[in-house]
């Protein structure tokens, strides 16, 4: 496929509210950012994507947008957002921001003005509906945090309006092409501004089936799982193409689409050549275990079904485009306290599973924090909980029968408030986060875990990062680790996660031993010329023997074959 300039990147995620706080409120901002692009830039990142930072009331946290075309004072200024694109440039850095816009806030202006006149331009604007002739809400759908999907429409008893999120969220109405237009020409506002593309939020949502119905009820609040809606809905693709023709497009922005269920068929369509996106996430070991029960009756992520998961979103897209490789964002716990079994938590097992998705084919993302391997938190108590749908899920797990201390278990394994504890800086009060009282409880491990004490340290998690990064970018491998092909390798072989990444006949094979025991690899030829290890300082990896080579507990290395 045509070359790219973002397809060698690396990518960074900030949730601003907990990176850094410049002024001492409590809470993560813009000037705080600027204040660590160098110590990105030394960590190798090349993009930078920002989670909303748009005024908000935040009932998602800033997923709620009132008003695109402003920052929340919370955050800054558009002077600011400005200045970090100009100090990013002089970086060679690019800023992403993120796009919300299957809905907005009940306080944007465009929801007030359907409020005001249901029936007019703005009423078009939502999904707006008259209640049931018995009185029911319109549908049984089941919202995202919970609860149904309708909500009266203030000032018009008579009326519901949609939400597949939270109730302060309505959903837009992509049918409405003059919706769309005021969403291209925000979106283009902010690209000629200067920043970079998009992360794309909830995308999948924009599209309603033409018809509104009820499904099969699946839990006893007698409401129907908010999928059954999506599966049901077609043809997405005109809304995304035009927006990729209009937007994207024509200013070569790269963008990234939070897709969830999309079919292998479908893939060039939306990260192909021309695709709608430059890229999409893999969410394919994130959603594994899910129940439409709740987190209470999830399934852990095992190593043997993280790679499984892995390997089939990369036989999926093969080399028709590029996926965004990820182990944890701003919506899900912490990728080394889900995938790796509590008790083998370590430095190298947080090594190992870097390894084992930075060097996978596609765009390598960094979530602030987990370059230093913050873990989740322990909550012990419901008022601890800050995320909506934690405090949901918390409920949903009583009402099924678990305990107290059964339900906080679960809620706290599968928490979005694991990722948006403050970033640990310093073993300083607050972990050098703020001066101030940072508006969520920092994890009490901050005094073992933080940027400071590892950023000396030659064995530390933050230093295998920035060793990572150096490799994807080193002329002499730079090419395979971006464009070359992957394969697996001995993919039966239990808790054993090897492939080899191959381009122009050169070919390294990366493998990560994910369990404590050692075990042996079958090599695939005589040659085994090591290039990276998460090993320790002095420590060497073992040389093969008769075409093997043994790999020591939660054992990472990458090697020219």
């Amino acid at each position: 496929m045509e070359k790219k300039w973002w397809q060698d990147k690396i990518a960074y995620q900030v949730y601003p509210k907990s990176f850094l706080d410049s002024n001492g409120d409590g809470i993560g901002d813009i000037p705080g950012v600027i204040s660590k692009l160098d110590y990105l830039k030394q960590l190798g990142v090349d993009i930078v994507w920002l989670s909303p930072v748009y005024p908000s009331p935040l009932a998602d946290e800033g997923y709620d947008i009132s008003d695109y075309y402003g920052i929340d004072p919370r955050f800054g200024t558009l002077d600011d957002v400005d200045r970090l694109i100009a100090e990013a440039k002089k970086r060679n850095m690019y800023i992403v921001m993120d796009l919300v816009v299957n809905h907005c806030s009940d306080e944007h202006e465009w929801f007030r003005k359907a409020c005001e006149d249901p029936d007019g331009k703005y009423g078009h604007y939502f999904y707006i509906r008259e209640r049931n002739a018995d009185g029911s809400i319109p549908t049984n759908w089941r919202s995202y945090f919970g609860g149904n999907c309708w909500e009266p429409l203030p000032g018009h008893p008579d009326k519901y309006y949609l939400h597949v999120f939270h109730k302060k969220q309505p959903d837009l109405n992509w049918e409405n092409p003059e919706l769309r237009e005021d969403v291209y020409r925000m979106i283009n506002w902010w690209l000629d501004r200067g920043i970079a593309g998009f992360r794309i939020d909830a995308i999948i949502n924009i599209k309603k089936p033409m018809i509104f119905r009820d499904y099969p009820v699946d839990r006893e609040d007698g409401l129907s799982d908010i999928e059954c809606m999506l599966e049901d809905a077609q043809g997405i693709g005109k809304f995304l193409a035009e927006m990729q023709e209009r937007t994207f497009g024509p200013h070569d922005a790269f963008s990234v689409g939070e897709v969830f269920n999309e079919k292998k068929e479908e893939i060039p369509n939306f990260i192909g050549e021309g695709g709608y996106f430059s890229s999409m996430f893999d969410f394919g070991e994130t959603i594994f275990g899910a129940s439409t029960k709740g987190w209470y009756d999830r399934k852990p992520c095992l190593p043997e079904d993280y790679k499984r998961c892995v390997f089939q979103s990369q036989r999926s897209v093969g080399t028709v485009g590029f996926l965004s490789n990820i182990i944890e964002n701003h919506d899900e716990p912490r990728g080394v306290s889900r995938y790796i079994p509590a008790e083998e938590l370590s430095a190298r097992s947080k090594k190992a599973l870097a390894g084992a998705y930075f060097l996978l084919r596609g765009i390598p993302f960094i979530y602030q924090g987990q370059e230093i391997g913050m873990e989740n938190k322990t909550f012990t108590s419901r008022e601890e909980l800050d995320d909506i749908s934690s405090l949901n899920e918390y409920d949903v797990a009583l009402a099924a029968g678990c305990s107290r201390e059964e339900a906080l278990a679960a809620v706290s394994a599968y928490s979005r408030d694991n990722a948006r504890t403050p970033v640990q800086w310093t073993a300083e009060e607050n972990a050098g986060f703020t001066t101030g009282t940072p508006w969520l409880a920092v994890n009490p491990n901050y005094k073992a875990i933080n940027a400071a004490a590892e950023e000396d340290d030659p064995d530390s998690v933050l230093n295998f990062y920035r060793r990572l990064s150096q490799l994807r970018k080193n002329p002499e491998y730079h090419e395979a680790l971006t464009w070359g092909s992957l394969k697996p390798w001995l993919e039966t072989q239990k808790n054993l996660m090897a492939y080899v990444r191959e381009l122009g006949g050169q070919r390294i094979l990366v493998s990560v031993n994910m369990q404590c025991e050692p075990q042996e690899m079958t090599l695939p030829t005589d040659r085994y010329d090591v290039i990276l290890s998460n090993l320790e300082s002095g420590q060497e990896p073992e040389q093969p023997s008769g075409g093997k080579v043994k790999l020591g507990g939660w054992q990472m290395t990458a090697a020219l074959i």
